[in-house]
């Protein structure tokens, strides 16, 4: 309203009577305030509308953040349900609990000493010989009516039913028989003890078809049967012979060399006797490096050894005695056909039974560099290669300092 108005508002009121001014007063009040109000109306309209649009936003942006959830969740759903199949899959979970048989290729099996169901079980698994731990036992245990697997080799088929593997190492559980243990690095005179300790068979018996070595199909160069008895557990029927027992043993040598490709008899005789060296000198995870260095040795153009290969362990075995000790006197006797300080090349044969790892590291040596090798802690097993002479004898001053600080006899 502006002052034009205002004015003639208040001329009319002037005017007009006490009662009709007053009245005529309140009308024109009311009606300012009513226009006063008008816009506070449409403002709470508008702030309505916008309140309407905002929870309107708002909705969607749940509607957002709930897609985006459910999202999330299918992820990790589907996450998880790959994880739990991949690990029943690491686990077995997916595998078949038994093989339909009757089985693959035949394999040796060997149980050791001490070794219960369970770990039998687990090896049997590993080796893919049966399909379930779980299921083995059960037929184990269904079978056994008491008998318990006895210790040896035995002949299985690769994913073989539970059933027939439990069948086969049962098969003899009931029966007597002659156990023998024979131990890697025994020599002939020490297996022949522990053979007649466990069959009661005299000695003698087993020395008295020593003698004749080809008679049990070793070559001419054999002088006994050295090298040749595989060591092992053994059971033999309590009626075998001495000549049954050591043809047993001699055939499982024979049948580890042919699998390592050596079939020809002198061939077979070489890498015995590298095998028994081998044996001696090493640790296992040496194996094949220790055969590499010997060959190493071995070869004609070996100017750094000129063809020796200055092993301890073969001098002491023609002194007939064990022992690392031997004098300077004893290294240059050329009179002992197994020195190899004084004579080059391989000595007269095996000086040990070497058992089947040694057999194949000499069988395949390993390519290296080295002509020397000393282990120089014996608890450990730790062996330092070398090529020159001078790293060797650094490593020898190393094994000798360790050996000062152990017990008296400890590195004789």
């Amino acid at each position: 309203m502006n002052g034009s108005q205002h004015r003639q508002q208040r001329r009319r009121v002037a005017e007009a009577g006490p009662d009709e001014g007053l009245d005529l007063l309140y009308r024109q009040r009311r009606a300012a305030r009513m226009r006063r109000s008008a816009p506070a109306g449409h403002s709470r309209r508008s702030a309505g509308a916008v309140k309407n649009k905002k929870l309107t936003a708002r909705q969607r942006r749940r509607r957002r953040r709930n897609l985006i959830m459910l999202s999330v969740l299918g992820v990790f759903a589907a996450g998880l349900v790959g994880m739990v199949l991949t690990l029943q899959n690491l686990l077995g979970m997916n595998e078949p609990k038994d093989f339909a048989g009757p089985g693959g290729a035949e394999v040796t099996f060997t149980v050791e000493q001490g070794a219960g169901p369970i770990a039998i079980a687990s090896d049997l698994t590993e080796r893919e010989i049966v399909a379930s731990s779980e299921v083995f036992l059960e037929e184990l245990a269904s079978l056994a009516q008491g008998r318990e697997v006895q210790p040896g080799t035995y002949t299985l088929r690769l994913e073989m039913p539970a059933r027939d593997a439990a069948e086969v190492l049962l098969a003899d559980a009931g029966s007597k028989v002659a156990y023998a243990a024979v131990n890697r690095t025994l020599r002939q005179h020490e297996i022949f003890e522990a053979l007649s300790k466990g069959t009661q068979i005299p000695v003698s018996e087993f020395e008295k078809l020593a003698q004749d070595p080809q008679a049990l199909g070793l070559p001419p160069q054999a002088r006994n049967l050295e090298g040749y008895l595989f060591p092992g557990e053994y059971r033999f029927p309590l009626d075998a012979t001495a000549e049954d027992i050591l043809k047993e043993m001699v055939g499982n040598t024979l049948e580890r060399l042919e699998a390592d490709g050596i079939t020809d008899p002198d061939e077979q005789f070489r890498v015995l006797t590298i095998a028994s060296i081998v044996e001696a000198e090493a640790g296992e995870a040496d194996y094949a490096t220790v055969a590499g260095a010997i060959m190493n040795r071995l070869k004609p153009d070996n100017t750094e050894t000129s063809g020796l290969i200055q092993s301890d362990a073969t001098v002491t075995y023609g002194l007939n005695r064990k022992s690392y000790d031997i004098t300077p006197e004893e290294k240059a006797d050329k009179s002992n056909p197994y020195n190899t300080y004084a004579h080059p090349g391989l000595p007269a044969g095996p000086i040990n039974s070497p058992g089947g790892p040694a057999i194949d590291a000499a069988a395949n040596p390993k390519d290296v560099p080295y002509y020397y090798w000393v282990t120089v802690n014996l608890d450990t097993g730790e062996t330092k290669f070398s090529e020159t002479l001078a790293e060797h004898n650094s490593y020898t001053r190393e094994y000798l300092d360790w050996c000062a600080k152990q017990e008296d006899g400890r590195c004789s």
